[in-house]
């Protein structure tokens, strides 16, 4: 997996350096020879993250371009680098994107730090779309908070200087920097990002958009902190009301098209989403545990909503056991609450479709 590297092999003046620190590299990948290592724990913690999937597309960038005579030649190829640049920043930025979502942010550094190098690579210094990139550090770096505030100061930066900066980047820059008060106990200026982040995501996505619905969740959390309840279980029910909605939509479209095989979630979304049901299905549940009378059936109510959305999520993600476990769920809550009766057939029916995918599983192949 690693060899040690010939000073001597070398160019003249042409150091190499490590893909994770910059300092003198005395590594080198056996597999694609075009990346080096400080020590085996960096050449590891980058294999962890990003390279066993980059490798081979780091051959492609990293190798020295052929000699051309024809100018379309070496514009052809310029073109293709740059394709692959971009190719690569997405693969890093998703990797990245899944390791935050799941709480792995020191798996998440390395595939954040190429993100941001091929971001640097094809839209040049000083650009606003390395703006995803420094967000995504700065979540890596919540440990470190001195760390994730630079790179949040550069991001903050490089959007002011940046004329007509889209709703997205701005959406974004205020999500993580909410995260980011919210990690350090300031709440009042955490709410006032997710306040921005949420103004942002609707004028670009719509307010009832899972993309908005990702900063009322997220306001709802600081509610919590704040022993809230009363106000982060309001801001919950309207988060559960869109991504059931959603995943509604989604299910009757997978039913009518019979969309098999495509993916509708990426590993980050996934880990995402079911955190954040997960989170609030667990809030309400303790609900049911402990309120009374009509809070009780509200919290039933919203229950029942999060397991059919766990449920449509899972079906949607081809889990079918998981599907069919939150299935039940949800059965369960509705049948204990008058508010959510409406939801019996649709969860029924959901239930059937799932058993018979798990029916069609257990059918041995026949062999021909």
């Amino acid at each position: 997996m690693s060899a040690t590297i010939n000073p001597l092999a070398n160019p003249k003046g042409g150091k190499k350096l490590c893909e994770l620190c910059q300092k003198p590299a005395y590594l080198q990948c056996t597999k694609c020879r075009v990346t080096y290592y400080c020590d085996v724990a960096h050449q590891q913690a980058d294999w962890n993250s990003i390279h066993n999937k980059a490798c081979e597309l780091l051959i492609l960038i990293r190798s020295p371009a052929p000699l051309h005579s024809w100018q379309t030649d070496r514009d052809h190829h310029h073109m293709q680098t740059q394709k692959r640049l971009e190719q690569l920043m997405e693969l890093s930025h998703a990797e990245s994107k899944r390791r935050v979502s799941e709480g792995k942010y020191e798996e998440a550094l390395p595939a954040a730090q190429l993100s941001l190098r091929c971001a640097m690579d094809v839209y040049g210094p000083n650009a606003v779309e390395h703006v995803p990139a420094y967000l995504l550090l700065a979540e890596a770096n919540m440990g470190f908070l001195s760390q994730a505030e630079g790179y949040l100061s550069k991001a903050q930066w490089t959007t002011m200087k940046t004329l007509g900066c889209s709703q997205v980047i701005l959406h974004q820059l205020h999500r993580t920097l909410g995260r980011l008060y919210t990690a350090t106990g300031r709440y009042r200026s955490a709410l006032l990002h997710f306040a921005n982040d949420i103004f942002h995501a609707s004028e670009e996505f719509g307010l009832n958009s899972v993309v908005s619905a990702g900063g009322y969740f997220l306001m709802a959390n600081v509610f919590v902190k704040e022993e809230k309840p009363d106000i982060a279980i309001s801001l919950y029910s309207q988060v559960t009301s869109i991504w059931h909605m959603h995943l509604s939509k989604m299910v009757e479209h997978y039913s009518q098209r019979g969309t098999q095989g495509e993916q509708h979630f990426d590993e980050a979304q996934l880990a995402e989403v079911d955190q954040m049901l997960n989170v609030m299905l667990e809030a309400q549940q303790q609900g049911v545990n402990t309120h009374q009378s009509a809070m009780l059936s509200h919290s039933l109510g919203q229950s029942a909503l999060l397991s059919h959305s766990l449920a449509m999520f899972w079906f949607l993600c081809r889990d079918h056991s998981k599907a069919l476990d939150f299935g039940r769920k949800a059965a369960e809550f509705s049948r204990q609450c008058e508010e959510q009766n409406s939801l019996a057939e649709s969860i029924q029916s959901l239930i059937q479709e799932v058993e018979k995918h798990i029916t069609i599983q257990q059918i041995p192949t026949i062999q021909q």
